[in-house]
């Protein structure tokens, strides 16, 4: 029975998609590939009972999912594996296709790199003076004013990627894509130590989920990436509140 109900889910995947399935189902299907002869429907279920939501199941701790009766370690572990395996994906697919010519350009291409993130990431982007990706590095986990990442760090990656212009990024799983004090406290550090370089600080974006938040497009606080005399912006639209507007970047 379980045999053929598995071959019936296969073929419906096969045909139709994901788009019809219920969750639970998505997730049966999945454990077919480390459960090979037990019914994995019950599995499912209990793991959706557990963590409220396919992606709550997803986005568990790897420590978690383990202590849920019947999940081994092989299990865990491809569990554990799809959200990243979507990040790559999404990276993949987009290599070279982004150039950093606008804030929405550049805001598309940090939410690809931070798909499935459920901690706080502080990264950097690298770009160069014709608006080219050069790099992408993590600099650490934790708030952007966190200790998780040194001065020194910072301009290793820089130099590693060969970048004239620089964009800071972190997110808020949970919360709101405001920039926090801290978050400006922290801008200012990295705006003056990059300029000990001759490296031009662009922006720092904060995402949220599938949202994401300019501090350069802000009002009060573009002042902060203007002060270093930088190379000519064009085109920055006047807002009362950060929300995805468009910023050029002359080429």
């Amino acid at each position: 029975m379980h045999e053929g109900h598995r071959e019936r889910l296969k073929a419906r995947f096969l045909r139709d998609g994901l788009e019809s399935f219920e969750p639970h189902n998505v997730l049966e299907l999945l454990l077919f590939y480390s459960i090979p002869r037990k019914d994995t429907n019950e599995l499912a279920h209990r793991l959706m009972d557990q963590f409220g939501s396919l992606s709550g199941v997803l986005d568990a701790p790897y420590e978690e999912i383990k202590k849920v009766p019947g999940i081994s370690d092989n299990t865990a572990c491809l569990l554990k594996l799809i959200t990243p395996l979507m990040r790559y994906y999404n990276v993949d697919k987009s290599e070279g296709r982004y150039k950093a010519t606008s804030t929405e350009a550049i805001g598309a291409y940090l939410l690809n790199r931070y798909v499935g993130f459920t901690d706080e990431i502080v990264s950097i982007l690298g770009v160069d003076n014709i608006c080219r990706v050069t790099g992408f590095e993590v600099l650490g986990r934790g708030g952007a004013n966190a200790v998780g990442f040194s001065s020194r760090k910072v301009m290793e990656a820089v130099l590693r990627m060969r970048a004239t212009n620089v964009i800071l990024c972190h997110n808020h799983p949970g919360g709101l894509a405001l920039p926090s004090d801290q978050d400006v406290q922290a801008t200012i550090r990295i705006r003056n130590l990059l300029n000990t370089i001759g490296v031009r600080l662009l922006d720092h974006i904060i995402l949220v989920e599938n949202d994401f938040v300019s501090m350069a497009d802000s009002e009060g606080l573009r002042s902060i990436f203007l002060a270093a005399d930088p190379p000519t912006l064009a085109g920055k639209e006047k807002r009362a509140e950060p929300a995805r507007a468009k910023k050029q970047i002359s080429e």
